[in-house]
């Protein structure tokens, strides 16, 4: 498995032709952008919101993002890679948006700001070996009703599961392993907050997970 050096690594070799290299898979039916939007939708924004977007990449979700929060809204953009970063600053000039912060950092170490009404990850939280603790210090950070969503690969049960080593293999220009799509953030969602069904996709290689905050009188 990769260290996170080599994953930065990885993502800053790929960051200039990341959105485009990502669509192809729609030729393989991996339709990446219906997922974002279930994932968006999920989060149940309303104008003048905050969200927090972990490991935003490229900022491929800003634009949904911007839809459900508006301009009085808030998007905090979290990457640990300069050059993934770059390209989302690149989007958010170009868009005109004023209303985002981009922040880089890891995500295990990012302190999440009070009192925000959404958090997300796509295809990215299942990398990050700490990831309880990051769903454990944003589920916190949260305000009552706010949700925390997790859109990300795994490994599907029944007979397509014989299909996980290709689908590793075809993965593995991005430095996904085996052992990173074995990891549940749904358990982790579901200690610290109240949990939705999972749902999956793609046959099941693909999640998404949400829990929302019901009170500050969860133990967090």
């Amino acid at each position: 498995m990769l260290t996170k050096g080599q994953i930065a690594a990885v993502y800053r070799k790929r960051a200039k032709n990341y959105d485009f290299t990502v669509q192809l898979y729609n030729i393989l039916g991996f339709r990446i952008d219906s997922y974002r939007a279930l994932a968006i939708n999920s989060l149940q924004l309303k104008p003048r919101d905050t969200v927090v977007d972990i490991a935003c990449g490229t900022g491929a979700n800003f634009p949904m993002l911007q839809e459900k929060v508006g301009e009085n809204g808030k998007i905090i953009g979290v990457d640990f890679t300069d050059s993934m970063l770059a390209k989302a600053r690149e989007r958010v000039e170009n868009a005109g948006w004023r209303n985002v912060e981009l922040v880089q950092s890891d995500a295990a170490s990012y302190p999440f700001p009070a009192r925000i009404n959404g958090v997300i990850s796509t295809f990215a939280l299942i990398y990050v070996p700490e990831f309880d603790d990051v769903i454990r210090k944003g589920s916190r950070a949260l305000v009552a009703g706010g949700r925390l969503v997790v859109l990300d690969f795994k490994l599907p049960n029944g007979w397509i599961s014989r299909l996980a080593p290709l689908a590793i293999f075809d993965t593995r220009p991005w430095g996904l392993s085996k052992e990173m799509a074995s990891r549940h953030p749904w358990e982790s969602i579901a200690k610290y907050l109240k949990p939705m069904p999972v749902t999956e996709r793609y046959g099941g290689f693909v999640f998404l997970t949400a829990g929302e905050r019901e009170g500050s009188s969860l133990n967090l």
